[in-house]
């Protein structure tokens, strides 16, 4: 029966070798003038390109779930979601509130280091069921690969929005990152006892109402919280001094910046 229909198709088809050559040649060069015009819009309008990218890659799967009725997943986005929309608005706000930036920073590195952990757990799993040590614990292939492969894809998604939503708030919150007076607005001249990330000072007494912890001093000698710096370089993505915008050298800096 079906040699009888790859007969038929071959007949339909027959003679139209040269139209079927023109359409693909018609797709292929579709589709390099669509890079490149993707490639021009990144470099001349980044913060457009990005926004729309990111846009699509965290509402198209939303349609996808629904159809396919994939509640787990869509429990999941919806809370990252909510909380991620959150973290977004404030980082967003101007004049910007001092606690914003650890605020962001705590959460984007929670969730990088939550899918990193799922990304790993999910290839370990599947490379057991590869090797058949999944029949040690008497799981079927199918489940087990089955789990190692939603787990990879949960690190991998939830990983690539955690670093472009970080991007994107970073960038809005360089514009008015500073030194920042009680009205909130920053200033030009940086204290020695503020870190230009969060506003707070550096050192406070046991009384006083403030950030208590290790601080870290850069080649320019501007000094900062540890958590505030490695959240500005790390998860921020940005490798220059907020203050005085000098390269900093994250292998120096930290022997595990994680």
């Amino acid at each position: 029966r079906r040699r009888v229909e790859h007969a038929r198709m071959h007949a339909k088809h027959r003679g139209h070798e040269a139209m079927h050559a023109e359409m693909v040649l018609i797709l292929i060069a579709t589709l390099v003038v669509a890079q490149l015009l993707l490639v021009q819009w990144k470099q001349r309008h980044p913060r457009s390109y990005n926004l729309v990218t990111l846009f699509q890659m965290w509402v198209v799967p939303l349609y996808f779930t629904v159809k396919l009725y994939w509640w787990r997943f869509l429990v999941i986005w919806v809370l990252f979601s909510a909380v991620t929309a959150f973290v977004t608005f404030r980082a967003t706000r101007k004049p910007l509130v001092q606690t914003t930036p650890r605020l962001v920073y705590k959460w984007f590195l929670l969730i990088y280091k939550m899918s990193y952990a799922t990304g790993i757990v999910g290839y370990m799993a599947v490379m057991f069921t590869l090797f058949g040590l999944n029949l040690l614990f008497r799981i079927k292939p199918e489940d087990a690969m089955d789990f190692g492969i939603s787990l990879l894809f949960y690190g991998l998604y939830y990983g690539v929005l955690e670093r472009d939503f970080a991007e994107m708030c970073a960038d809005y919150m360089a514009s008015t990152i500073g030194f920042y007076s009680a009205s909130g607005m920053p200033t030009k001249h940086l204290s020695d006892s503020v870190c230009a990330v969060c506003g707070q000072r550096i050192f406070v007494d046991v009384n006083e109402e403030g950030i208590i912890e290790n601080t870290y001093r850069l080649s320019c000698n501007h000094v900062f919280h540890e958590f505030c710096i490695r959240g500005w370089c790390i998860v921020g993505k940005k490798q220059t001094c907020p203050y005085c915008k000098e390269k900093v050298d994250l292998k120096r800096m930290f022997s595990n910046p994680y």
